[in-house]
């Protein structure tokens, strides 16, 4: 059974609460640890998901060799929908596969109309692709590139918005770091009316919009905490 640490919650007081004590522990289950307004930030390993063979994805830049043919060595980019142009064979829809599967797939492409038994070697050079889990009642669950900057509100435009009656107020955001795994509660409604600031989301997070198993993890605090009007933060530990 999994027993759950509070790492961040802040209250906001309504007019006359100045003398509120602060929140004490809100369920056997649930320990306060400190007070904070955001999710830690993840490191540089965090980024990295290991034991996952590499998807090729939008923007990353890659080296393609074609063994013996000087002229089909080249080094392409990606556009926004993971697609290159190569010599001979147009357009590549490289998109969602890994090297070898890509590699493989350009061989077929040049086998017997251009060269009798081509051999292709992809490395990946440079990726600009690491993704971001978009769950629950969007209009379209999947993964996303993240490009620049993103935030919460951009993460969930990129699945194209909510569906049509998603609980804006249930929005769940998990994310590693260090080997700690957190969830954060949010409100896309309070986030667009800038009640908070709109939070930055890195790549492996997982936002699920919407009722859900892990929105279910903060109902205790929910019910012993009824005007919060910030994001709660908790440590999830097995």
């Amino acid at each position: 059974m999994k027993s759950f640490i509070l790492a961040g919650l802040l209250a906001t007081c309504v007019a006359g609460c100045n003398g509120t004590p602060p929140l004490q522990n809100p369920s056997p289950n649930l320990t306060v640890v400190e007070y904070q307004s955001s999710m830690p930030l993840p490191t540089a390993a965090d980024l990295v998901v290991t034991g996952r063979p590499y998807l090729v994805g939008p923007f990353d830049k890659l080296k393609v060799d074609v063994f013996g043919v000087d002229d089909l060595r080249r080094e392409v980019q990606t556009d926004a929908s993971g697609n290159f142009l190569f010599p001979l064979i147009g357009v590549v829809e490289a998109g969602g596969k890994t090297p070898a599967e890509l590699a493989a797939l350009i061989e077929s492409k040049l086998r017997g109309r251009f060269i009798r038994d081509p051999s292709v070697t992809i490395n990946l050079d440079e990726s600009l692709s690491q993704l971001v889990t978009v769950d629950g009642e969007v209009r379209k669950p999947g993964s996303y590139p993240v490009l620049g900057k993103m935030t919460l509100i951009k993460a969930v435009a990129a699945a194209e918005g909510t569906a049509q009656f998603a609980s804006l107020k249930d929005v769940v955001v998990f994310r590693t770091v260090n080997g700690l795994r957190y969830a954060g509660l949010y409100n896309l409604a309070a986030i667009r009316k800038g009640v908070y600031e709109d939070p930055e989301i890195f790549a492996n997070d997982v936002v699920v919009v919407g009722d859900s198993p892990g929105r279910r993890l903060f109902l205790d605090l929910l019910q012993a905490t009824p005007l919060l009007t910030t994001p709660l933060i908790i440590l999830a530990q097995q």
